[in-house]
């Protein structure tokens, strides 16, 4: 009797393990094909010149050639659109970006507008040189990706049979960082959070006696620059394991400002896998801990990695990216789905 109950308890166990596991895919099934939906109605808009410049193969060198500097880029800009078809590609980031990450979009783009302004460079900095990329063919079920990407900005979204959705590399930036000039923008700060509570953070573990700051000097720019593919770097500062209580929360809310830019779906799906490695995160500082002095800061785990520099412009020009050392362009995933199809 005894062993009957054991092994009932095994199954119903196992039974409950998995149940959160089917809620995620089907989360996930809703955005899959959400995006489907929006990616093919904006393909549907463009005339067939538009087409070959916004749709490129799955398997080609464009999907993994990112940036985010001033370049040229390949798809679709937003000058090259009418007021239908813009209102298409604002349906389709409105499918992986929560309210806060549409407000960012826009934040990073007025920014360009003031650039254009202030630099009177319109040419140079233009608020509608931001691209859309599509790779394959958008289907609920399929497998494919897509790409809004200009300067300062470049979502990627890569989608593996209609049930999973990697989110990286995202990188977002701002220049200025904040606007100090006499103008309608002064005071504008689109990522006072992402600097705000990782400052607070290092001050508290600084205060700790916790070696936090692991540099007086940060380098230069992020280290993983526009890398394609990319290796966790050194580790820096100090392990989650090392933290307070209140401090690992403090850890997690950093983290979350920069899921919590994708919708509810995406973000809690990301947040729930960093969390299940709290044990290999770290946080490392370098540079100065006072608003308006250049830093440099960057959190990582097992794969996670989330890199931050303030350092142009005397500390008043940010840039963050998110990357993931095995599924950076959905690879993990990917090749999860060529194990399954042998």
């Amino acid at each position: 009797m005894k062993k009957i109950l054991i092994i009932c308890l095994v199954a119903a166990s196992s039974v409950l393990a998995k149940e959160p596991v089917k809620q995620e895919t089907a989360s996930l099934q809703i955005v899959t094909a959400d995006m489907a939906t929006a990616a093919n109605a904006f393909l549907a808009s463009l005339d067939e010149a538009q087409v070959k410049k916004a749709q490129f193969p799955f398997d080609g060198e464009q999907r993994e050639n990112w940036g985010f500097v001033p370049r040229e880029r390949k798809g679709v800009s937003i000058e090259e659109l009418d007021e239908k078809q813009v209102a298409l590609v604002q349906s389709l980031l409105k499918t992986a970006l929560s309210d806060t990450g549409l407000g960012k979009v826009d934040a990073i783009r007025t920014l360009e507008a003031f650039l254009a302004e202030i630099e009177k460079k319109p040419d140079f900095r233009n608020p509608k040189a931001y691209f859309t990329s599509v790779f394959g063919e958008p289907s609920a079920t399929g497998t494919w990706s897509w790409r809004f990407e200009g300067h300062h900005l470049a979502l990627n979204y890569t989608i593996v049979d209609g049930k999973a959705v990697a989110v990286t590399p995202s990188f977002f930036a701002s220049n200025p960082g904040e606007v100090t000039q006499e103008h309608k923008l002064k005071g504008f700060r689109p990522f006072h959070a992402e600097e705000d509570f990782a400052r607070a953070l290092a001050k508290s573990l600084k205060e700790a006696g916790k070696e936090v700051v692991y540099s007086e000097t940060p380098p230069g720019e992020i280290l993983t620059a526009e890398d394609r593919t990319v290796k966790q770097l050194d580790p820096v500062g100090i392990k989650a394991s090392g933290m307070t209580e209140a401090q690992q929360k403090a850890l997690m809310d950093l983290v979350a400002v920069y899921a919590k830019r994708h919708r509810t779906e995406l973000a809690d799906s990301d947040i729930a896998k960093i969390e299940a490695d709290m044990a290999n995160l770290r946080f490392g500082w370098a540079g100065g801990l006072e608003r308006g002095e250049p830093y440099y800061y960057r959190i990582q785990g097992t794969t996670f990695l989330v890199e931050v520099a303030n350092i142009q412009n005397n500390g008043n020009h940010f840039h963050g990216v998110w990357r993931d050392s095995a599924n950076d362009f959905g690879r993990d995933l990917l090749g999860e789905h060529a194990k399954d199809e042998k």
